[in-house]
């Protein structure tokens, strides 16, 4: 029964460059109808860039949502649904750190904010960095900082770390690589 949920009309509100907004009127199992509001998302890609001697890169910089700045792993939208996210994931690792990498592997999917968008992101371990140079959106301004994975597990749980991707993304790598 709970599965028995009817998209009956999606309705688009706005369309952003990031977002599209709908109001969507679905038949519940029990025969109501009600009005869900949901943000549809191309998806994106994140990356745990992993350095030679085990230290892991991530990226400082301005959230507005938040209004503060966070530490988060490099990650970004893809450009388009058709876009491979691996390919994605290697963009963005180089865009916002500096590095690049042929040596990704997939870790996890995120699904950000499952009440009321589908954004999905695919995390990416990388390996076998590369120094190149950091090629940053007009809008971005980012500090890069490598820690100890360790650290970053003390970071979680002090709260200093508190983007979702980044925590799942962390713990997993800790859990899958280093346990």
């Amino acid at each position: 029964m709970i599965k028995d949920f009817e998209l009956i009309e999606r309705k688009t509100v706005e369309k952003t460059r990031v977002f599209e907004y709908c109001k969507d009127t679905l038949k519940l199992p029990d025969g109501r109808i009600t009005v869900y509001e949901t943000l549809i998302h191309k998806g994106a890609a994140a990356v745990v860039p992993v350095l030679d001697d085990g230290r892991i890169l991530l990226v400082r910089q301005y959230r507005h949502a938040i209004n503060r700045v966070a530490l988060e792993i490099p990650a970004g939208g893809r450009n388009s649904t058709d876009e491979p996210f691996i390919e994605a994931a290697k963009r963005e690792l180089e865009e916002e750190t500096g590095y690049r990498s042929d040596d990704l592997e997939h870790l996890i999917s995120v699904v950000t904010a499952i009440a009321y968008c589908d954004e999905v992101i695919e995390v990416f371990v990388a390996k076998n960095l590369v120094p190149s140079s950091q090629n940053l959106d007009p809008d971005e301004f980012i500090e890069v900082e490598a820690f100890e994975p360790e650290m970053l597990s003390k970071m979680i749980y002090e709260g200093k770390i508190q983007d979702s991707k980044t925590i799942a993304a962390i713990m997993s790598y800790l859990n899958t690589y280093r346990s």
